[in-house]
């Protein structure tokens, strides 16, 4: 089992999301592992005002993690999902 959840965490360090906000002006690339692995800004997008720019890297790296937990979390209940027993939880 220990074999299993770790080659799964190194399959999740290879696969990549890519979240685009802003009508394609900001790009966060994560790991589904969750490491953050680029960022990419429109240079005409940077201007915006301030605020517009913040809240809109800010929504894109909140997308970015929430869907790479979302896969991470759905990988591992495949794996954990055989050591599950009835009646313990």
């Amino acid at each position: 089992m220990q074999r299993s959840i770790e080659a799964l965490q190194s399959q999740l360090d290879l696969r990549e999301i890519e979240v685009a906000a802003g009508g394609g002006a900001v790009k966060v690339k994560i790991a589904a592992s969750g490491k953050f692995l680029g960022l990419s800004l429109d240079p005409e997008f940077l201007k915006e005002d301030a605020k517009t720019v913040s809240d809109t890297v800010l929504g894109a790296i909140q997308d970015a993690a929430k869907q790479a937990k979302d896969l991470h979390d759905a990988e591992m209940q495949k794996v954990t999902a055989s050591l599950q027993m009835p009646g313990l939880f």
